[in-house]
C-alpha cells in the first residue's frame, strides 16, 4: 500500500491494518522529512486520544493530514505504532 499526496509517496508498506476503512501504516514507513508536528488532539471513544502530523511537500502544507494513537486503548491495540491518513492523501495498492 502507498499513501500519496501532491505526487509524493508519504508512506509505503505491505503491512497495513485496516480499521474503520482506514489503512494504518507502520510508523517506520512514514517519510519523516515530510511531516511536521501538530498540537491537535482528538478523542475516539474506543481508540483513545489521537495526535496529528501535518504534511509539507514542495511548499504545500496539509494540516493534520496524518493521525496516530500514541497510547491506544486495549480494544485498539492493533493501531499502536501506526499512522493513518486523510485530507486528500490517497491510499492505493499500486
Amino acid at each position: 500500500m502507498k499513501a500519496v499526496w501532491c505526487g509524493e509517496v508519504i508512506a509505503q508498506s505491505e503491512d497495513t491494518v485496516v480499521v474503520e476503512g482506514n489503512h494504518y501504516f507502520p510508523s517506520s514507513a512514514l517519510r519523516r522529512e515530510l511531516v511536521r508536528d501538530s498540537d491537535t488532539h482528538t478523542v475516539c471513544p474506543w481508540k483513545g486520544t489521537a495526535s496529528y502530523y501535518s504534511l509539507e511537500v514542495d511548499g504545500e502544507r496539509n494540516i493534520d493530514a496524518v493521525w496516530f494513537y500514541p497510547d491506544p486503548k486495549p480494544a485498539a491495540s492493533m493501531v499502536a505504532g501506526r499512522v493513518a491518513f486523510w485530507k486528500g492523501v490517497v491510499v492505493t495498492d499500486s
